[in-house]
């Protein structure tokens, strides 16, 4: 007989206990646990590196691109939107007789600081859902705000008109100084003397 058949032979009666077998099930529940979690770190880096690649892509094109609905002189149309990060934007979109249109801009806000900041693509992308004024070359003075049109040329009294423009429960005060300018507030119409002289 060989010594491993003797040990055999010998540990064969031997039982562990009941804390041993305890003991040994919370070690393999452990290492499971340990694993899995193990697993999940490395997805969740895999996921973390992919998503970083794909934006590090995008950049390398010029930022990041989407398509938004853009509403051009009362009109809803298709655009592509870049948002390169910086504060600034670049639009790109087809007008209604079917020429190509490039529009950009951009901002910057303050911190509590007084630092500049460069404005958040949500301000940057309302910003462009703002009023816009036309002045078209028959003298005619537009105002347009998403689906509205209002033509205001008659409207002008000492050089400025005030429109009050609503969609739903959406209301938009526009202050129009003739060929100085406009502002647009949710709240209330804008002070146009406090603008300085054209």
């Amino acid at each position: 007989m060989t010594n491993r058949e003797k040990y055999k032979k010998a540990f064969s009666a031997v039982r562990p206990s009941d804390e041993f077998i305890w003991e040994e099930s919370k070690m393999r529940k452990m290492k499971k646990q340990h694993m899995l979690r193990t697993v999940a770190a490395a997805a969740a880096a895999c996921v973390v590196f992919m998503s970083g690649a794909t934006v590090a892509y995008a950049m390398d094109v010029g930022g990041i691109q989407r398509r938004i609905q853009l509403w051009v002189e009362g009109d809803c149309t298709d655009a592509t939107i870049q948002l390169p990060g910086d504060g600034t934007y670049s639009v790109t979109y087809t007008d209604a007789e079917g020429n190509e249109n490039f529009r950009a801009g951009g901002g910057v806000e303050f911190d509590a600081d007084g630092r500049e900041i460069p404005m958040s693509e949500e301000d940057l992308i309302e910003s462009l859902m703002m009023p816009d004024v036309e002045y078209e070359d028959d003298g005619s003075v537009w105002v347009y705000w998403l689906d509205q049109k209002v033509d205001i040329t008659d409207k002008f009294t000492d050089g400025v008109c005030y429109v009050k423009l609503v969609n739903g429960e959406d209301t938009m005060y526009v202050t129009v100084k003739y060929k100085g300018g406009y502002a647009a507030d949710r709240r209330k119409y804008a002070d146009p003397d406090s603008w300085g002289t054209n």
